[in-house]
């Protein structure tokens, strides 16, 4: 079962059900392999809404490894889902959303008073 408020998400992948989290170092991974410099233009290069076989295929191996799995690049081309290109997408944009948010938390942090 996967943490959301970890960024943590599920997907089936071959069949098998995987933990899937980008974590710091995962992170680092995909700005590299990106070639993003900063979180910032990592984030900025997926709003635009536009993704390459080869992105799916980095963004869904980072979650893998940053979930516990040790699998390469490699490994996840070759690995297929039940809904085709749809749930490779939907898998990384779950996942992306779990990692960066839409913004603002329903539940910010109660404010600090400097008299209380």
């Amino acid at each position: 079962m996967a943490n959301g408020k970890r960024g943590e998400v599920v997907a089936r992948l071959d069949g098998e059900s995987y933990r899937l989290c980008l974590t710091l170092g995962a992170l680092a991974e995909l700005e590299s392999g990106l070639g993003a410099s900063d979180l910032v233009a990592l984030a900025e290069r997926f709003e635009g809404r536009r993704l390459s076989a080869r992105d799916l295929i980095r963004i869904i191996g980072c979650g893998l490894r940053g979930g516990g799995h040790e699998v390469s690049d490699e490994a996840v081309a070759r690995m297929t889902v039940a809904g085709g290109l749809a749930d490779y997408v939907k898998i990384a944009a779950e996942l992306l959303m779990a990692t960066f948010g839409e913004g603002e938390s329903a539940n910010p942090p109660p404010s600090r008073n400097a008299s209380g």
